[in-house]
């Protein structure tokens, strides 16, 4: 388990590397998912053009 130490003041953080990266990953996950149902939304409400 890879972890980092931070020390601010009479504090310390103990930052599980491993769960931030999963974290992080969900989060890059949820926005691609989310972008791409906004996508599909604005495609089905885009006025159709009609050729000349």
């Amino acid at each position: 388990m890879a972890t980092k130490l931070i020390i601010e003041g009479n504090a310390v953080y103990e930052i599980d590397e491993e769960c931030l990266e999963c974290q992080k990953r969900r989060a890059r996950n949820q926005n691609q998912k989310g972008y791409q149902e906004w996508g599909k939304e604005n495609q089905q409400n885009k006025p159709m053009r009609h050729s000349p």
